[in-house]
Formats: structure tokens, sequence, C-alpha cells
């Protein structure tokens, strides 16, 4: 009895070391979440399903000084699933006047918004870490896992991507 009232301490107290980690990255994972998405009750949902997956999976963590960039990925790849799966529902139009819509986002923004949707997603996922979470290139590498020199090829060709739709939205 008494060594299953140990055990029980020792998850609780790991239980809430993981959840007080997770909640001082919890604004930056939102956001993250919420740039992906662009819907406050969706980026909820994936933060939720990352936290799920992240405490199911905290064993494979083999260095804990990379929780942040392990959580992100975790954040990112839930968003692309999401993203996958929003592909496959049928989408309904929004009943509201255009110009209801237009007053809550700038021309501007929602052009850019549409150039990224229309983006490969590696090449959006560089974009959003950098412009939208002003991460480096080396952090942008870490938790992407990939090499520092892909990561500027894909910013590169994000951004003449980015560019070129841009300027044919002005030229219209």
């Amino acid at each position: 009895m008494e060594s299953i009232m140990k055990a029980k301490t020792v998850d609780t107290s790991e239980a809430e070391a993981f959840m007080l980690m997770v909640k001082e990255q919890q604004r930056l994972l939102y956001s993250i979440a919420y740039s992906y998405l662009r819907s406050e009750v969706d980026a909820l949902e994936v933060l939720q399903e990352a936290t799920c997956r992240a405490w199911i999976k905290r064993r494979s963590l083999k260095d804990p000084a990379r929780f942040t960039p392990w959580l992100i990925r975790i954040v990112i790849n839930c968003c692309n699933d999401e993203l996958k799966r929003r592909k496959r529902v049928l989408t309904v139009k929004p009943t509201g006047s255009v110009s209801d819509m237009m007053e809550m986002k700038s021309d501007l923004r929602l052009d850019m918004e549409l150039a990224l949707d229309g983006m490969k997603p590696k090449y959006r996922q560089v974009l959003v870490l950098k412009y939208y979470r002003d991460m480096t290139v080396t952090e942008i590498a870490e938790v992407l896992d990939r090499p520092e020199g892909t990561i500027k090829t894909w910013l590169n060709k994000g951004l003449k991507h980015l560019r070129g739709k841009m300027k044919n939205k002005g030229d219209a």
C-alpha cells in the first residue's frame, strides 16, 4: 500500500512539473497555433491535443533542455494534422456580409493570410516562425529539426513565392 502511495506521489509531482513547463510556454504555443489555424477555438483545441500528445510521449524526450522546441514541434504537427483534416471536410462559406468581414481585417493582412494559405507547408512554417514569432534561423532549425542552411533556403524560396503572390494581388 505504501509503495502505491509513493508511486502516486511521484506521478503527481511529475505531472505538476510537466504542466508548469507547458504553462510557461502557453502564450508562445497559442500564438503559433493561432497563426496556423486563425481560429481561437481551433488553436485552443490543438493546444489541448498537443499537451496530451506531449504527456504521452514525455519519456521520448532525451534532452530536457530541448523541451520548448520539442513542444513547439508537437504543436506544429497538431496544426498540420488539423489543416489536413480541414481539407478533407467540406467547408461552408460564412453567411455574413463581405463588408462585415473586411471591417475585421485589413485588405493587406487578408491578402497576406490568403497568400500564406496557398504556400507549401514547409515554407509557411518557416515564414510564420520567423516573421510572426520572431524566432532566429537557429531556433527554427532546432524546432523543425533541419539544418540551418535548409531553413535559410526555405525562407528565401518562401519569401520569393510570397512576394510573387502579393505582387500579383497588387496588379489585379
